[in-house]
């Protein structure tokens, strides 16, 4: 198989695509003093709401004890805050804190406003494949 990206599959093309996207995306932080995974926790947190540092573990694919670790450095920058379960005082709740909340919505909207920048230089009936092309990759993506 050439270079030639007619002749790639279109899983080959849409994956490369996806990924290099993300990759941009990632790159619009807000500061540097947060890693990538506890980014990534908070987003979950964000997304779902309390857990279990177990169930976080598990949403996020990583090892309870790695999990432990990202919890800790969260919580030294204050962004978490953990209280007793309710059911099962052998285990906590984590959630964001107020902190914790405004940095997610910041680290969202420096993401979007640098998407909206790419999407204005994009033509009308290039804003509407993609539109299509978002409710498509939701529903593969199972949402």
């Amino acid at each position: 198989m050439s270079g030639d990206p007619h002749e790639r599959s279109l899983a080959g093309r849409l994956r490369l695509a996806v990924v290099r996207l993300n990759r941009r995306l990632r790159a619009q932080r807000v500061g540097d003093d947060v890693s990538l995974t506890q980014i990534a926790a908070l987003s979950t947190l964000y997304k779902c709401g309390p857990l279990t540092p177990g169930q976080l573990a598990a949403k996020e694919g990583v090892q309870p004890p790695s999990m432990t670790r990202v919890i800790a450095a969260l919580e030294a920058k204050d962004f978490l805050e953990r209280r007793p379960h309710p059911t099962d005082g052998r285990q906590a709740i984590v959630e964001l804190s107020a902190d914790g909340l405004a940095y997610v919505r910041e680290a969202i909207s420096v993401r979007e406003v640098w998407l909206d920048r790419q999407l204005a230089e994009l033509g009308e009936d290039e804003r509407e494949v993609l539109a299509r092309a978002a409710e498509i990759i939701d529903r593969m993506a199972g949402n």
